[in-house]
């Protein structure tokens, strides 16, 4: 399956859409999802959980030599096509830093999927930190991280306290090259519920409420959306200007970014950037901070 629509990164491994017939045989499973639709293009019922999470799952397996990923279905499951474009955007603005190589990554909220560790330790061989307030999401991430043999590339961290982000997680000796974080974007429930109904008719599903990517509380909404929740993750990262090259996080509300961005300045970040990523129809951007000066950053990357 071709599409024009999708505008990913250039080393995106899915420019040009799905092989099912690859993907199949990698994860036999999807099969029972596969059908041709009316165009005679083999596709899967995107409105259907066990589908999404079963094309997700055969990507993983013959694109990424992912052995084992598993999750319960009320855990969010994540589009690889998408969250592996975040890895690659992230990559080009380590190495605008000169950083190519031995890249510590922490990240914020890493869910039972452990998507981001496993995405971005299999394309750049990165070293994560992983972090949660879900504690059987952090139990489960780290089956995961177990069965694959990754216990030496990926760690896991559990948020004790809800109201923090960094606090409670990074010690005054931590270091990382990069902070990344996909926040919740919803406000309530109920925000999150009108969400997933106005997906699901789009999909041409406007009866049976279920929520086809799945997601728990945390996962998926925050008291203030993400507005607030940036917010207090930037103010944080203000508490620990030295310990990280670059933090960033996804944006998916563009009236977000001004803010953000006015914010930044207040705390005197010394560069930010927006960095669009366009997915089909959908245009989100990451922005990413720091508040190390140039010569700071040289001096970083050349004690890699």
């Amino acid at each position: 399956m071709k599409s024009s629509k999708l505008k990913f990164h250039l080393k995106n491994k899915h420019q040009g859409g799905y092989d099912f017939s690859k993907l199949c045989k990698a994860y036999p499973l999807l099969s029972e999802s596969v059908f041709e639709n009316q165009y005679q293009t083999k596709t899967v019922d995107f409105s259907n959980p066990n589908a999404v999470k079963a094309l997700n799952t055969a990507l993983l397996f013959l694109h990424y030599k992912i052995m084992y990923w598993d999750f319960p279905a009320d855990n969010l499951c994540p589009p690889i096509p998408g969250r592996v474009d975040y890895i690659h955007h992230l990559a080009d603005l380590l190495k605008s830093s000169s950083i190519d190589k031995n890249a510590r990554i922490l990240d914020i909220g890493t869910g039972a999927s452990c998507i981001y560790s496993l995405l971005g330790n299999a394309e750049y061989n990165w070293q994560f930190v992983g972090t949660d307030i879900d504690k059987k999401s952090i139990e489960n991430a780290q089956y995961i991280i177990d069965k694959n043999n990754l216990t030496k590339k990926i760690s896991l961290k559990h948020q004790l306290d809800k109201s923090h982000i960094l606090k409670g997680i990074l010690s005054v000796t931590d270091k990382f090259e990069a902070v990344i974080c996909n926040p919740p974007f919803h406000d309530s429930n109920e925000a999150a519920i009108v969400a997933t109904k106005k997906k699901l008719k789009g999909l041409g599903k406007e009866t049976d409420f279920v929520r086809n990517f799945g997601g728990k509380h945390n996962e998926l909404w925050y008291k203030g959306g993400e507005k607030v929740f940036i917010h207090n993750y930037i103010y944080e990262s203000s508490l620990f200007k030295k310990q990280c090259c670059w933090f960033s996080t996804l944006v998916s509300k563009k009236e977000n970014v001004r803010p953000i961005k006015v914010s930044l300045k207040k705390l005197k970040a010394t560069e930010v950037k927006v960095i669009p990523m366009y997915q089909g129809n959908k245009i989100t951007r990451i922005v990413a901070w720091t508040f190390l000066t140039n010569q700071e950053q040289k001096e970083w990357s050349a004690d890699l």
